[in-house]
C-alpha cells in the first residue's frame, strides 16, 4: 500500500498508509525515489506556526482571515521537492514516458499522480544525478529572488541567510556578475558561502549589526540585498545594508509579528524599497517572459553545465521510515545540517 508523510500534531510526524489513487485521463503515476525537506515552509507545519493552520485563506480575496483554519491536523502530503520514475501513463499520453525520471511536486508520498501538463517538462536529463532533482524547486526560488534583486555585473549584493536557498542565491548572484556579501550566524555556512562564490562574509552576530558591517565593507552600502532566513531582525539588517533608494528582496517565510523590524529607521529615511519574492510568480518587471517553467529549466541548466554544484548541500539522506528523525534534525538547526533528503524504497 502507498504511504505518505503526515504531521499528526505539532512536532509529531510519521509515515502512514494511504489509499492508492486511480489514474485519471491526462495524468501520470510516478514512484518516488527522493524527496527533499524544506527547512522553511515545512518546519512551519512541523512546529504549528504556519498561517494556514491558524487562519482561513480566502483564495478569491487573497486574504488570511480569522476563522476556521484552512488546514487542521493531521496534515499530509506536504513537500515540494520530489524526484521519481514514471511507472504509468494514461491512454494517449506520449510524454513523459514510463521509465522517465522527473522532478516535480507531489509531496512526501511513495507515489504521486499528477497532470501530464505538469510532468512533461520536468523530465531530468539522463546524465543528471537523480538526487540533484530535489533542488529544482528550491533552485527556482533562489533564482527568482536573484532576478527580483536585479543583480548585475559590477553591482554589490548581500544575501542574508546561508541555508540551502541562501547558498544557491549566493552562487546564482555571483554567476550574474554581482559581488556578493554573505551573512549568517553560523561559521560553517559562511565557509560554504565562500566556496559558492561570496567575495566577503559577515557574521550576523557582529557588534553593531550586520547591516552596518556591510556598509563599512562596501562604503555606501550594497545596491540590493536578499533576505532568506525568515527572520525579521535579519530583514531589518538587510534594510540597513543597502544604499539610499536601494532594494531589499524579502524572500524568507516570516512567521508571527514583525519583532525587530523597525520601519521608522533606515527604511523610512533611506527610502528603501522592499519587494516580496515568492515562487508563485516571477518579478513583475520581467513580464510574461519568465514563469516557473523557465525558472526551473534555467536552474537545472546550471546544474547540467556544472556552474552550480549541489552535491555538498546534501548533508543527510534518511530512509523515509526515519522521517521523525529527519524533522528533528532540521528543527535543531545546526550549522552542518543543510538539505535533508528522504529516500523511498523504490530508489535505485
Amino acid at each position: 500500500m502507498p504511504s505518505v508523510v503526515q504531521f499528526t500534531e505539532p512536532y509529531v510526524v510519521e509515515l502512514v498508509d494511504t489509499p492508492r489513487v486511480e489514474l485519471p485521463a491526462g495524468y501520470v503515476r510516478v514512484e518516488t525515489w527522493f524527496s527533499g525537506i524544506s527547512a522553511g515552509t515545512e518546519l512551519t507545519a512541523y512546529r504549528g506556526s504556519n498561517p494556514y493552520l491558524t487562519k482561513t485563506w480566502d483564495p478569491e480575496r487573497r486574504l488570511f482571515l480569522e476563522g476556521q483554519p484552512t488546514f487542521g491536523y493531521p496534515v499530509s502530503g506536504w513537500g515540494y521537492s520530489e524526484v521519481g520514475r514514471v511507472v504509468e501513463v494514461a491512454a494517449g499520453v506520449t510524454s513523459p514516458r514510463p521509465g522517465d525520471v522527473v522532478a516535480g511536486i507531489w509531496g512526501h508520498r511513495s507515489e504521486g499522480v499528477f497532470p501530464v501538463d505538469a510532468a512533461h517538462w520536468r523530465v531530468l536529463p539522463a546524465a543528471m544525478d537523480p538526487m540533484h532533482g530535489v533542488f529544482a524547486r528550491v533552485g527556482a526560488i533562489a533564482l527568482n529572488a536573484v532576478l527580483a534583486a536585479e543583480a548585475r555585473l559590477g553591482e554589490n549584493l548581500a544575501v542574508f541567510g546561508q541555508g540551502v536557498i541562501g547558498l544557491l542565491a549566493t552562487r546564482l548572484a555571483r554567476l550574474s556578475g554581482a559581488r556578493v556579501v554573505a551573512v549568517d550566524a553560523l561559521t560553517d555556512r559562511l565557509e560554504r558561502a565562500e566556496r559558492m562564490g561570496a567575495s566577503d562574509v559577515i557574521d550576523a552576530r557582529i557588534e553593531g549589526g550586520a547591516g552596518a558591517a556591510v556598509r563599512a565593507l562596501t562604503g555606501l552600502g550594497v545596491d540590493s540585498a536578499i533576505e532568506l532566513s525568515g527572520s525579521y531582525r535579519a530583514l531589518h539588517e538587510a534594510v540597513r545594508s543597502v544604499v539610499v533608494d536601494g532594494r531589499v528582496v524579502a524572500s524568507g517565510f516570516y512567521q508571527g509579528d514583525g519583532e525587530g523590524l523597525r520601519l521608522g529607521e533606515e527604511f523610512h529615511h533611506n527610502r528603501v524599497q522592499i519587494v516580496a519574492s515568492q515562487i508563485g510568480g516571477a518579478p513583475l518587471a520581467l513580464g510574461p517572459r519568465w514563469n516557473q517553467r523557465r525558472l526551473v529549466h534555467t536552474f537545472l541548466d546550471q546544474l547540467a553545465t556544472g556552474a552550480v554544484d549541489v552535491t555538498p548541500l546534501v548533508t543527510h539522506v534518511l530512509d523515509v521510515a526515519e522521517v521523525a528523525t529527519a524533522f528533528e534534525t532540521l528543527d535543531r538547526g545546526t550549522g552542518d545540517t543543510l538539505q535533508v533528503v528522504l529516500r523511498f524504497p523504490a530508489a535505485p
